[in-house]
């Protein structure tokens, strides 16, 4: 057994895991339960106990900081309450809520208000959240409502000073950056003016110092956050996605990122071919770059009513959380074929039902 494959020590005894939801270089993300007095609840560890040397401090610096928000912010209903803090390990409970890129709440004027109350109530509370320009941390309920999550980034204000009212004017334009893309006639006059004015700090941040950030983390440590992804989604997707149409017997196909506990980032190929497994991945073997490390061929890519492949699913598919696949469902047929694409799915870590 590997030292990835072992529980925390802090955890020894009371942490069970199920399924890795994210790795990179600042946190192992995985999705599990955890024993609590009253018994074990379901519930996301972050661990920094096997990251990199080089990026240690930086990382235990981020945990701490989400440990502060979330004793805070947890107690409100807007966030995943804290569980556990110790010295390199977090548990949060587990929230039932679908991220804003998989959720895609079109033209729901509900969940923006609820969003809207969520941030003014972390606000009153002193916390600005500094991380919300990435949907993956706006959460979905099965109620519609809205929760934060991941606030390795977050600011515990003990005044409500300058720099407090700077943080918390960029997370309302954040939100309102969202809106605009999925309900955009729902933004009010106000709300438009808000979004083009950037503060004067963001626009000097986005001329000088995200240049260096960028240089940094792509450059130097080659992190692309693209939900989560990484520069595999981001590079060699394209590439391999192109490859397999070129196969004769392959009529369609849709690659999406999932996070391993071993390799970081891997890649799950749907295909839509009158092909075997072996056959296509020795196809992609045979060029550049890296085929992908699961394939499944599939009877039909599920798709929307435009035609669109619904990369939703599968990318809950190939990470394992198809217990959140449900509410994106949209008819019998779908169901019925997802439900074949679940049955002969090659990641096979999980312990979850659809």
């Amino acid at each position: 057994m590997s030292a990835d494959d072992t529980i925390p020590v802090e955890l020894a005894g009371r942490w069970r895991s199920n399924v890795v939801l994210k790795r990179d270089v600042f946190s192992t993300v995985e999705r599990g339960f955890f024993t609590t007095d009253a018994g074990p609840v379901e519930a996301v560890l972050r661990r920094i106990d096997i990251t990199p040397w080089w990026t240690f401090a930086i990382a235990l610096h981020f945990l701490r900081r989400e440990a502060r928000a979330l004793a805070v912010a947890g107690t409100l209903n807007l966030a995943p309450p804290l569980l556990f803090a110790g010295r390199r390990v977090l548990v949060r409970g587990w929230i039932d809520g679908l991220p804003l890129q998989l959720a895609r709440p079109n033209g729901d004027r509900d969940y923006f208000r609820s969003a809207k109350r969520a941030l003014r109530a972390l606000h009153r509370a002193g916390i600005t959240h500094n991380d919300l320009a990435k949907e993956q941390n706006w959460l979905r309920m099965p109620d519609g409502r809205a929760v934060l999550t991941d606030f390795q980034l977050a600011t515990h204000f003990s005044r409500r000073h300058a720099l407090f009212r700077l943080a918390a004017y960029e997370d309302l334009r954040h939100l309102l950056k969202h809106k605009n893309r999925y309900a955009p006639h729902w933004l009010t006059a106000a709300e438009r003016r808000m979004l083009g004015r950037k503060s004067a700090p963001t626009r000097i941040w986005m001329a000088t110092g995200k240049r260096v950030y960028y240089w940094i983390t792509r450059g130097i440590f080659n992190f692309t956050d693209r939900e989560g992804g990484g520069p595999r989604l981001v590079n060699d997707v394209p590439l391999l996605t192109a490859r397999l149409k070129q196969h004769p017997f392959v009529r369609d196909a849709a690659i999406v990122a999932f996070p391993d506990r071993r390799t970081g980032t891997g890649l799950y190929a749907f295909v839509e071919a009158q092909a075997k497994e072996a056959v296509l991945l020795d196809y992609l073997s045979a060029g550049s770059p890296k085929a992908p490390e699961r394939l499944q061929i599939v009877e039909a890519l599920p798709r929307d009513n435009s035609g669109q492949v619904r990369t939703d699913i599968l990318q809950l598919v190939a990470m394992n959380q198809i217990d959140l696949i449900g509410p994106l469902i949209s008819s019998d047929t779908e169901k019925e074929l997802v439900a074949r694409i679940v049955s002969g799915r090659q990641n096979l870590r999980d312990r979850f039902a659809f």
